[in-house]
């Protein structure tokens, strides 16, 4: 029988229980799935943890890569022995699940299951906050948080192939050469320095235009202290903590700036921009602007220690689960 990580209630990783189960049978519009590759990411602590509300028991994660083995009635363009990719649906800790055939996208011959499992909600990500959220060009100054994290590392090579000037902030002293080589042009080990003073002296005072915050209460308030006045704070994670309830008029006051949270769940609602996303993401990795750093892999029923690791940023890059 095949085995997923479940939990009973939220918790550290010692909640996350290797367990036994059926194998599932795909219904209409369901694929059977064999998975070989599942990505690690900061929201699966999140929910496990209780920050963000599931249901219990609960099987964590959201995404993996994998090969179909079966498709239910009323399935089309999904077939049996196609590689696949998925990204928003819970349940990925798992050795063989069944998912909605439609939010599958088949992998490109030249992108192996363990790339595409580590970049795909990252990678996704990164596309919309750089094209969607904040249209960043040529003419743009970014401010990029945990540059040397699974997403900063994506989206920081991706700004820099659509002509930005990336800044990018890290934690220590270990990840300032890997946020380099992934397109920062800048790159400010904030235990060290005061980012704030440091992107002023890099922008000579004007500030940048967009910040990408993923730490959460570590770089908040100071993040908006960065901008230009009118510029965006794009809060997109906690991995510091949740950012405290603040008033709008300190927007005001920091320069009528613009704030946003940002979620996958609204920027594809529609499998139109899920394909494009991934079309768009793959075309990066293929042409190599884009190159995918898989720091460390855990096998799946180890997922408790990989979860430890990224609470401790003992990490760089993504981190993969091998079922």
């Amino acid at each position: 029988m095949p085995h997923v990580i479940r939990i009973e209630r939220a918790g550290g990783p010692e909640v996350m229980e290797w367990v036994e189960v059926p194998t599932p049978v795909p219904g209409r519009g369901e694929a059977l799935i064999r998975q070989t590759a599942v990505g690690l990411n900061f929201v699966d602590t999140y929910q496990r943890s209780g920050l963000y509300k599931i249901v219990m028991p609960a099987v964590l994660g959201s995404e993996a890569a994998g090969v179909v083995e079966a498709v239910g009635p009323g399935v089309v363009g999904i077939r049996a022995g196609d590689r696949v990719v998925y990204q928003g649906i819970n349940g990925a800790y798992a050795e063989v699940r069944v998912v909605p055939a439609e939010r599958l996208i088949c992998i490109p011959d030249g992108i192996d299951d363990r790339t595409a499992a580590a970049a795909f909600l990252k990678g996704v990500t990164a596309h919309y906050l750089l094209t969607r959220t904040f249209k960043v060009g040529k003419q743009h100054t970014i401010l990029f948080h945990a540059a040397a994290g699974g997403v900063g590392q994506i989206a920081c090579q991706w700004a820099k192939a659509l002509g930005a000037t990336v800044i990018g902030t890290v934690g220590s002293e270990a990840k300032v050469a890997l946020a380099r080589a992934n397109g920062c042009a800048y790159v400010i080990n904030y235990a060290k320095e005061d980012f704030v003073e440091r992107v002023k002296q890099i922008t000579g005072g004007a500030g940048v235009d967009v910040v990408y915050d993923s730490v959460g209460n570590d770089t908040f308030p100071a993040s908006l202290d960065c901008l230009k006045p009118l510029g965006l704070w794009v809060s997109f994670g906690n991995s510091s903590g949740p950012v405290p309830a603040f008033p709008p008029l300190l927007l005001q006051q920091k320069g009528s700036l613009f704030a946003t949270r940002p979620t996958t769940a609204h920027y594809f609602a529609t499998r139109g921009e899920l394909e494009a996303a991934a079309a768009a993401l793959f075309a990066v990795i293929t042409d190599g602007s884009v190159k995918i750093a898989i720091g460390q892999t855990f096998a799946l029923k180890d997922a408790a220690e990989a979860h430890r690791a990224l609470h401790d940023r003992r990490t760089t890059g993504a981190t993969v689960l091998i079922p």
